[in-house]
């Protein structure tokens, strides 16, 4: 199904913001799955999903046999895994440039190294140590190990609205690569 605009109101946009914003207080508990066991990890996981898919038919007007990866790409939705990602990255730029939430800049350090190299400008983040592995799923170990995966152009980005939109396109491609 084609959607035209003249279909797609002003009215359809909030109803679509409202209902997407309460799933994304699902995804903020997904980067815990981890530590969960498998069994309660992938009920989460696949009602997650489940809700994602029914919002992009509901938005879409398809019918309930539609696939969902196409849904999925047509609304450039970021599969559940890539959102959590996207937005430990985002939090992480909030963090390091705009100081904000300030509970989160506390948990985050500059890498720092005791004599000049190429990548000290690269703004590598340092990644403490842990021991458990529900360790590594808190913000200030999961945060730095996400950002020094990030190329150096995305990281050194002058706005929040810049970076997020150089972060979206490859994730895009790496969530949905072209067949």
């Amino acid at each position: 199904m084609q959607l035209h605009r003249s279909t797609y109101d002003s009215s359809d946009k909030k109803a679509e913001a409202n209902i997407f914003n309460t799933t994304t207080t699902t995804d903020s508990y997904m980067a815990l799955i981890p530590a969960l066991d498998s069994t309660k990890a992938v009920v989460i996981l696949l009602h997650t999903y489940f809700i994602h898919l029914a919002l992009a038919k509901v938005i879409l007007q398809e019918c309930s046999r539609a696939r969902s990866v196409p849904l999925m790409q047509q609304l450039h939705w970021l599969p559940i895994e890539w959102r959590i990602r996207f937005k430990l990255a985002t939090l992480t730029f909030k963090a390091l440039h705009i100081c904000r939430p300030p509970y989160l800049a506390d948990h985050i350090q500059l890498h720092t190294t005791p004599r000049s190299t190429r990548s000290s400008s690269s703004q590598l983040l340092f990644v403490p140590r842990h021991n458990l592995s529900f360790g590594s799923q808190a913000f200030r170990v999961s945060a730095p190990k996400f950002w020094n995966t990030l190329p150096l152009h995305i990281g050194q980005s002058q706005s929040l609205s810049t970076f997020r939109r150089h972060l979206k396109t490859p994730y895009f491609q790496l969530a949905y690569p072209a067949t």
